[in-house]
């Protein structure tokens, strides 16, 4: 006996999409900070990452819009678009909901940031792409609270494979970050006894 999944549609289309964002957005800081911190190499550090990173990032904020927007069509929720758009005001699991709409907008808005980064200014604008890593972060976070498939084996396994990698280069970004922050401050400290009659 099979079910007739048509009444759920919305539901259905919702969880695939954000099942594929967080697919998404976890490949694209992994290349990301694979291109921070240049462990891919040099050869593979030039356009051919850079395309591949900027393909994941435009589909994971597609992959985001229809997740909320599938929404709208739920017959069992009925959220309203300011519900699923707006954080604090969706009634449903506000906290995880507004997590996911935080998370939301961040990637969108630090996504399409790399389009006016000339206005904004090369240094200011990877100041601010680095929390991409935050907003990544958020909706892992939304996802495990809120996911209806969280606590199946096999989402956490599928999460994982994708996940773990991410959160182990983004580890190694920030200790790098740190050692190179350290050596430029005992640099700076040397310099200024050298320069001290």
């Amino acid at each position: 006996m099979t079910t007739d999944p048509t009444p759920h549609l919305f539901w259905i289309t919702s969880r695939a999409a954000g099942i594929a964002a967080l697919v998404l957005a976890s490949l694209a800081v992994s290349i990301g900070l694979l291109m921070s911190t240049r462990l891919a190499g040099r050869r593979l550090n030039g356009g051919d990452l850079r395309v591949v990173h900027e393909a994941l990032s435009l589909a994971t904020m597609v992959a985001i819009v229809v997740h909320a927007v599938s929404l709208l069509g739920d017959a069992y929720l009925h959220p309203s678009l300011l519900d699923v758009s707006v954080p604090f005001l969706s009634g449903y699991r506000t906290a995880w909901t507004t997590l996911g709409i935080v998370a939301g907008w961040l990637t969108i808005a630090l996504g399409l940031s790399y389009y006016v980064r000339s206005r904004i200014g090369p240094a200011r604008w990877r100041a601010l792409h680095r929390f991409t890593a935050l907003a990544w972060l958020l909706g892992l976070v939304h996802s495990l609270g809120e996911g209806t498939d969280a606590g199946q084996a096999w989402f956490l396994a599928m999460i994982a494979i994708v996940v773990v990698p991410a959160l182990g280069l983004l580890l190694a970004r920030l200790g790098g970050a740190g050692r190179r922050r350290d050596v430029r401050v005992r640099h700076q400290a040397v310099s200024a006894r050298a320069s001290t009659p």
